[in-house]
């Protein structure tokens, strides 16, 4: 490590004229969406933007996150690690009075660029502002230089975070107002072109909420043009690397915090210096990749501790699987690991005596949650829409995704897929003994209690604590039971 800070000390006191030909990098970060854009197939919208972006750059289809929740992903994204390799698995912890940190020797990416000699910035966009971290441990906030790239010095090259509420603006009070201001009128809920998937029934409220849903992604679309736009007025784009991605999929039933497609699915497009225009690349990459080409991109030696790779290196071997992973949500407990190949997703249900959704309030309180569950009650959903109102799970799902995209038939007991069962659940017990797979311990009560402590609090306001104390009274319960 020592070896490596001093190239990092070696590179920071570089001339201006090596400076100029290192690229900037640019890493553009969306929340809550998956690929429902033109260059991924989606027909209800357009973006232009983004399409173009992959037109002139390198579109990866098979893009996954590591972990299906902000905070879980993030802390993959700016480490370049798997979360549960670095104790950050558990959403939104270590955020009360026992803190967590970092393994010895493993540093953020923005302080290894800072180390090398770069400006480092993590924007909100496109206001300008500090930018959403989340990260689910102890770091120092001088990583960053500063919340824009416009500090940097003369001819310094700059790394920066571009930060967009993505599918969040929805959830804002003013959203209509900002889609007539800045979209001109909503996408059509009754449009024949937005397909609901068939796991969710074709409901009123369901289509008014999936076509907000798209109307966000034509808000993020357009940011990025403005983005794009601003630094082609500096003149800088044409030494930058652009970097785009969410960091998960739609919050929505199957999506955000669980391992199905909709949830660990995410866009990934890469343009700038050498990278391959319209080309698009079907290899399975996990967003924690971005991280080590990056850095290599920028000239900066990758550490040998970092999972992520350079898919863009010449000797880079892609991956026969991608993992994800989801622990505890808020005040939900949860264990479920995933191993996604060519063909095949695999999911392991720990906790498989709980139900498949488990109380949470953060997911409960949608608009979107309250409907179906009244749908359900009501007896309107078909078997398919049911599931994910079982009261128990099955501790091993298998789809063949050639045949079933949409996950809905589970595989793991039929014969015929015997053979694909035992490799991808033998890749998944030998993943997580390989990188130290942290949630195979339960997280202590100590913990967990001190966690819960930062939600309650009188700014939930008394309905909203009534309902948390009660889940994790219920989390408490089963984990008595050995639930």
């Amino acid at each position: 490590m020592l070896g490596f800070l001093l190239l990092g000390a070696i590179a920071a006191s570089s001339t201006n004229a090596v400076d100029i030909v290192r690229p900037n990098i640019v890493w553009v970060v969306v929340e809550d969406m998956s690929a429902h854009f033109g260059c991924y197939g989606e027909k209800a919208i357009s973006t232009p933007n983004l399409d173009q972006m992959a037109t002139k750059g390198t579109r990866f289809s098979n893009a996954f996150v590591t972990g299906p929740i902000c905070s879980i992903s993030r802390s993959a994204m700016i480490t370049g690690m798997y979360q549960t390799s670095i104790g950050a698995q558990h959403h939104r912890s270590g955020r009360g009075s026992i803190k967590i940190n970092l393994p010895k020797g493993i540093v953020p990416v923005p302080a290894l660029f800072q180390q090398a000699g770069y400006h480092t910035s993590n924007c909100a966009f496109p206001q300008i502002g500090k930018g959403k971290t989340d990260y689910n441990f102890e770091f120092n906030p001088k990583i960053y230089d500063g919340n824009d790239w416009s500090t940097r010095k003369n001819n310094q090259p700059f790394f920066t975070q571009v930060q967009i509420h993505g599918g969040k603006y929805r959830e804002g009070k003013n959203w209509n107002d900002l889609v007539l201001k800045e979209l001109g009128k909503p996408t059509d809920p009754n449009s024949p072109l937005l397909k609901i998937p068939p796991y969710y029934p074709n409901d009123t409220v369901i289509r008014n909420d999936w076509a907000a849903y798209l109307d966000t992604i034509r808000l993020t679309d357009k940011l990025l043009g403005q983005l794009i736009e601003r630094l082609k007025n500096e003149k800088v784009l044409d030494n930058t690397l652009i970097f785009f991605w969410t960091d998960h999929g739609i919050s929505h039933a199957r999506g955000k915090q669980f391992l199905y497609e909709e949830g660990i699915h995410v866009p990934l497009v890469v343009h700038g210096p050498k990278i391959a225009s319209n080309k698009v690349r079907d290899d399975l990459v996990e967003h924690i990749d971005i991280a080590a080409s990056s850095l290599a991109f920028a000239g900066i030696p990758v550490p040998q501790y970092m999972q992520g790779r350079n898919i863009f290196a010449v000797d880079y071997k892609p991956r026969e699987f991608a993992f994800s992973a989801r622990d505890r949500a808020d005040e939900t407990v949860e264990h479920i690991r995933s191993v996604r190949s060519e063909n095949f997703k695999y999911i392991r249900n720990y906790l498989n005596e709980r139900p498949h959704l488990q109380p949470n309030g953060y997911k409960d309180g949608k608009q979107i949650l309250i409907r179906m569950k009244e749908l359900f009650e009501q007896g309107k959903l078909d078997p398919i829409q049911s599931q994910i109102y079982a009261t128990k799970r099955p501790k091993e799902e298998l789809y063949d995704l050639r045949n079933d995209p949409w996950e809905i038939k589970n595989l793991a007991s039929d014969q015929k897929y015997a053979t694909e069962l035992e490799r991808h659940r033998k890749a998944l017990a030998d993943w997580e003994v390989a990188t130290n797979d942290m949630g195979r311990v339960p997280e202590t009560e100590a913990q967990y209690d001190s966690d819960m402590a930062e939600y309650l609090g009188p700014k939930k306001g008394a309905s909203k604590n009534a309902i948390l104390i009660k889940n994790i009274e219920q989390m408490k319960q089963w984990a008595k039971e050995g639930k």
